[in-house]
């Protein structure tokens, strides 16, 4: 008897969706479970080439914890395009005027750098506050 490796097809994949509440949550840590979700890597399943990821909702962003003193030293670069054009500023800044952007960037930074990744980028929704207008597809939590 020979056995065959399965390799998952596009569109063969169920999407259950996934939520995450990131109140008091270490950055890092977060982020590590959120890109493990979105590749896939949680199923049996998993295909490298192709998306088996589930959606992932995240809520309470605005609180989510910086560990040591990162808020005030560690800095969100932005290029403009135009020269000299590069705008820096601290993740304290950050958190308090656009909180989604900083799990946004830790999560894309843990994915793959390629079609595939911006895939998975689109199925991450990302909101500074406990409401979410995903209700309706029953989200389930993320174990971990």
């Amino acid at each position: 008897m020979r056995r065959q490796t399965f390799m998952a097809k596009n569109g063969e994949v169920a999407r259950n969706w996934r939520i995450v509440d990131a109140e008091g949550q270490s950055l890092g840590r977060l982020a590590v479970d959120i890109a493990t979700v979105l590749m896939g890597k949680h199923r049996p399943e998993y295909t490298p080439h192709v998306f088996c990821g589930d959606p992932v909702v995240v809520t309470n962003a605005a609180k989510v914890r910086l560990t040591g003193s990162k808020a005030q030293q560690k800095m969100r670069k932005h290029y403009t395009g135009y020269m000299g054009g590069l705008k820096m500023e601290s993740y304290e800044s950050v958190l308090q005027r656009r909180p989604e952007v900083i799990i946004e960037d830790a999560v894309r930074r843990m994915l793959p750098k390629n079609r595939l990744g911006r895939v998975m980028m689109k199925n991450l929704k990302v909101y500074g506050g406990a409401d979410h207008p995903h209700a309706a597809t029953n989200p389930k939590p993320i174990n971990g």
